[in-house]
């Protein structure tokens, strides 16, 4: 079975129920194991991938998923298009908890090598542009129609992880960006390498450390709970309006990448 589009479940989105006809399959991929089972099922008409980045029983810390392997295993299923959630803390006062963000771009601040090109053919994808405009549209028309609050743009700060920042770091990344999170810019940067379109619903569950109270994985995590249906209407609405064929730069990223 292939898969057109594909969905990636961050913190708190672990459960492939919402699809029709799940079948679980496990990938060989020469990256290594992905997180979990791939999951296909129907879902709005198409057919769909989810694969929970944490492994369903959110087992597998930010540091070490390999995230190489869940993006080539959409590659193998035929996906041309993921959808990723994540959960992000603000750096902003008017980027508030439990509201979404359809993310525009990324600062990058891991310090680990992400790339499929470590090897072989030397090759710069751009990103400057690193998410789907396509898909991105979508998602922000849906979220308008369904009356979900939200912001149509925002800068990601990627940290390395598992720890959260300390007060000295997080007021140094308000400069800088107004989301913080572990996990969203190695997907970006592995689907582009892959001419895989790719766009994150981030849903924010906390101010950043650089606010009175601490950050705690509690919190996080109930948040994303309150926030999990909102989520899952937004991806049923928005997935059903995706285009048939792609008219974006995603599907030509290697066409002039190689040296």
């Amino acid at each position: 079975m292939k898969a057109d589009i594909g969905i990636i479940g961050g913190t708190g989105i672990y459960d492939p129920g919402m699809f029709k006809n799940v079948k679980n399959i496990r990938i060989d991929i020469p990256h290594g194991e992905p997180s979990d089972y791939y999951y296909l099922g129907e879902f709005q008409g198409k057919n769909v991938a989810f694969l929970p980045r944490h492994g369903k029983e959110h087992k597998i810390p930010p540091h070490d998923i390999n995230y190489r392997a869940n993006i080539s295993g959409f590659e193998q299923l035929g996906v041309t298009r993921i959808l990723a959630s994540c959960a992000t803390g603000s750096l902003k006062e008017k980027y508030r908890p439990g509201e979404i963000v359809i993310i525009d771009q990324f600062i990058n601040w891991k310090k680990t090598r992400t790339t499929f090109y470590d090897t072989g053919d030397v090759t710069h994808v751009s990103l400057a542009d690193p998410f789907c405009p396509e898909l991105r549209k979508v998602l922000i028309e849906s979220c308008e129609k369904l009356g979900i609050t939200h912001h149509d743009k925002g800068t990601y700060l990627c940290i390395e992880g598992p720890r959260f920042s300390t007060r000295a770091e997080s007021r140094m990344f308000r400069n800088f960006a107004e989301l913080i999170g572990m996990t969203g810019v190695p997907e970006a940067i592995l689907a582009r390498e892959k001419e895989i379109c790719f766009a994150i619903i981030a849903t924010i569950t906390d101010y950043d450390v650089w606010s009175e109270k601490p950050v705690d994985i509690e919190e996080v995590i109930r948040v994303m709970k309150e926030s999990e249906n909102k989520v899952k209407l937004l991806l049923k609405e928005a997935i059903k309006n995706i285009p048939e064929e792609r008219n974006c730069f995603c599907k030509d990223a290697l066409k002039n990448a190689k040296v």
